[in-house]
Parts: C-alpha cells; structure tokens; sequence
C-alpha cells in the first residue's frame, strides 16, 4: 500500500497513530485558499476529530518523492469541496502537503 493510501485509510478511520508515523516530524501543511499552514501535531488531531472525511479519493500519481491525488472532501458542517493534493516524501513519510481546493454545492 502506498504512503497516500495509507494516509488516506487513516482518515478514514480516524486513526492518529497510524497518521503519525506517517507524517514526518517536520510536515508542514499549507492551505493554498486561506495561506495558512499547520504542523504534524494540529493535522493528526484535525484527522481524529472526525471534521473531515474523503470521498473518491484517486491517487494521481506517487512515487518516492512526490505524490498527487484528487478527492471529495466533506466537512462534518456539510461543506464539501474538490481537493487536489500534492505531497512531498522525506524518509518514507509525508514532509509537506499543499492543497488546492474548489467548494462544492452541498
């Protein structure tokens, strides 16, 4: 299973652990929408908190370096938008993740 799968099946399961080993040390998730960034820590809990689920995730391509994938994200308020992905890998983890993403009617 990918590095992207397995991230992805975390979510879906609201399993911290799981997204904390990985999720490097130093990851950085940018928000293209708002310019906002958070760490490893705030990440893994939004992904327990269950705000968040992923609908139609297709990876688009993923190899050592980087990954890319598209999904539906719902938000537990009924938003949904269109989420393209893309990730960068440093010793077999997720070191940065940058989103961009369409909102959805709901």
């Amino acid at each position: 299973m990918s590095i992207i799968e397995k991230l992805n099946k975390a979510i879906d399961e609201r399993d911290g652990d799981t997204a904390s080993e990985l999720i490097h040390d130093d990851f950085q998730f940018y928000f293209h929408s708002s310019g906002k960034t958070i760490g490893k820590k705030d990440v893994v809990e939004w992904m327990k908190s269950g705000d968040v689920t992923n609908e139609k995730v297709r990876i688009l391509f993923e190899n050592d370096e980087v990954g890319f994938d598209h999904c539906i994200v719902r938000f537990a308020d009924g938003n949904r938008e269109a989420v393209m992905a893309h990730y960068k890998f440093k010793d077999g983890k997720v070191i940065y993740m940058e989103t961009g993403a369409t909102k959805l009617p709901k």
